[in-house]
């Protein structure tokens, strides 16, 4: 049996040394127990210690390292154009490593055990223009109540991101216009407070002051009632936006979810915090988010091919 290939690289600067050590124990292993090519030892070594330089750098090492650690790294590395295949490998690599130091006693947990591998190819969200925004909110028929109501809905749903299920289940008392806020309890019964503008605020402010007592049936606590006084339907909602996609000449297939998608491509074009945007969409995990950043990477390309000279 040849010796192993692992010394032959020096670790990067910036490398805590029982880091690197610890993944010189690891490389050994998996050169002894799978019988990998140098190739693809060189390529984890390199994600390796990549990854033990941006721990380093925050003051942390592999053995403390948590998964929000990890989780930040990751956004990092997609921030910086990292492709889907690239991050696959590099979560791979991590995985495969934190499980070793699990099984020789190293750590107890294993911060890596809940990332989640990007989707390879993964299709962009459809998202809109601010001037298609514009055209869509300003579609509903404002004189008539159900038209208030759902222009109210409509800048509700694109000042917060929420999904059609939190909107149409919004209570009356999880709103605090006072404060600029509302209580969203998302998947998995989790709740979060979004704020929501002082352009949304105002619609709804106005709407419960002068329209929602005319929707109302009875007594009821949900925010934004259907004409029988009762909480709107998905569908019925889905329904509407599909009709003012086609009044205000919006093309393509429009749903609930693309303003959902429009509010968070909007604020990371504008340099949002991913961790900030993750927080207010409800995302249990920040890869989830990351989609977003290519979004904005796709639109800027689409504005220089279409008004650089050289494009």
């Amino acid at each position: 049996m040849t010796s192993s290939p692992t010394p032959k690289t020096s670790p990067l600067q910036g490398i805590d040394p029982d880091d690197a050590a610890l993944i010189s124990r690891y490389l050994d292993s998996l050169w002894i127990e799978r019988g990998l090519s140098e190739n693809t030892l060189a390529a984890y070594r390199r994600d390796l210690e990549q990854t033990a330089q941006w721990l380093n750098s925050t003051r942390k090492r592999f053995l403390s390292a948590e998964h929000r650690d990890l989780q930040a790294c990751l956004a990092e590395r997609f921030a910086k154009g990292q492709s889907a295949r690239s991050a696959a490998r590099w979560l791979s690599a991590l995985k495969g490593f934190f499980k070793y130091l699990v099984l020789t006693g190293e750590i107890t947990a294993d911060p890596a055990a809940e990332l989640e591998h990007p989707r390879q190819g993964r299709q962009l969200p459809k998202s809109l223009t601010g001037t298609q925004v514009e055209a869509l909110l300003s579609s509903p028929d404002v004189e008539r109540p159900t038209g208030f109501r759902d222009r109210a809905m409509l800048e509700l749903l694109y000042a917060t991101g929420l999904r059609v299920s939190e909107l149409v289940s919004l209570e009356l008392s999880a709103v605090n216009l006072r404060q600029g806020v509302v209580r969203v309890i998302g998947k998995g019964g989790k709740e979060r407070l979004v704020p929501m503008g002082e352009v949304a605020v105002d619609w709804i402010q106005r709407f419960i002051d002068t329209v929602r007592p005319e929707l109302l049936r009875g007594p009821s606590g949900v925010l934004f009632p259907s004409t029988r006084g009762r909480a709107m339907t998905r569908q019925t909602f889905w329904h509407a936006i599909k009709k003012y996609a086609v009044a205000s000449g919006v093309p393509g297939d429009i749903s609930p979810h693309t303003l959902r998608h429009a509010f968070a491509t909007h604020l990371v074009d504008n340099g949002a915090d991913l961790r900030a945007v993750q927080m207010m969409l409800g995302h249990s995990d920040l890869s989830t988010t990351q989609i977003y950043t290519h979004v904005a990477q796709q639109r800027l390309k689409s504005l220089v091919k279409e008004h650089h000279p050289r494009g």
